[in-house]
């Protein structure tokens, strides 16, 4: 069955905008998830502690500490980019409020980090000198922001994913399965029942030859003459 005009898979490709090819959208919103991740790996916060128990230290604060969801979150989006990638059309929209929701969920761990870096490095101050709230100055890298630019842009990513989608073609067998886009549904016209399809000339004859007999026979005629 050939394609219908204008839906081959060429003019597919030649009617999605630059914008919203796979590759570009999928590479973007993989570049952000793997930036905020990234960013988690470094130095967030630097704290000095002084105390009178204490000598005054310097504490660094990476983000993986000041911010633990941060990690995960940008790994769940960075899933759920690749989800999408390969998965039929529902699959492709849940996946990216996957994208979405995780990029989000990035942005606000890093905005609370920024509204509070005291408290984010509390908890290594108490781990590393044995004082729960003790007296420190704690300033902020450029990381946290960096991360937070990240998480929004890996939101927008997703919803990019979304819009982006309609454009792209199906491949899987369940949305292949639907009326008129598999190519192994009959013409119309072509006759069912007979010939190869049907199991062969010769079997179709001979079904009907049986039916005739039996309804010979039914009506007390020789099936034979």
């Amino acid at each position: 069955m050939a394609d219908a005009p204008g839906r081959g898979p060429d003019a597919t490709r030649r009617g999605v905008p630059r914008w919203a090819r796979k590759s570009i959208v999928v590479i973007v919103a993989v570049a952000f998830a793997l930036l905020a991740f990234g960013a988690t790996t470094q130095t967030w916060l630097d704290a000095e502690v002084q105390g009178s128990a204490v000598r005054t230290a310097h504490l660094t604060v990476q983000g993986s500490k000041a911010a633990t969801s941060v990690s995960a979150l940008a790994l769940v989006g960075l899933a759920g980019t690749l989800a999408a990638a390969v998965a039929g059309r529902v699959g492709r929209a849940v996946a990216a409020v996957v994208v979405v929701l995780a990029g989000m969920g990035v942005a606000a761990a890093c905005a609370s980090v920024l509204a509070d870096p005291r408290g984010s490095a509390e908890g290594a101050i108490a781990q590393t000198t044995g004082l729960a709230g003790a007296s420190a100055s704690v300033t902020l890298t450029p990381y946290p922001m960096l991360a937070a630019v990240a998480g929004a842009l890996l939101a927008a990513s997703g919803v990019l994913l979304i819009v982006a989608s309609r454009f792209w073609s199906l491949r899987t067998k369940y949305d292949a399965a639907r009326p008129g886009v598999s190519g192994h549904a009959p013409s119309a016209g072509a006759p069912t029942g007979t010939g190869s399809q049907a199991g062969g000339p010769e079997r179709g004859a001979g079904a009907v030859d049986g039916i005739d007999g039996w309804d010979q026979l039914s009506r007390g005629e020789d099936p034979t003459d």
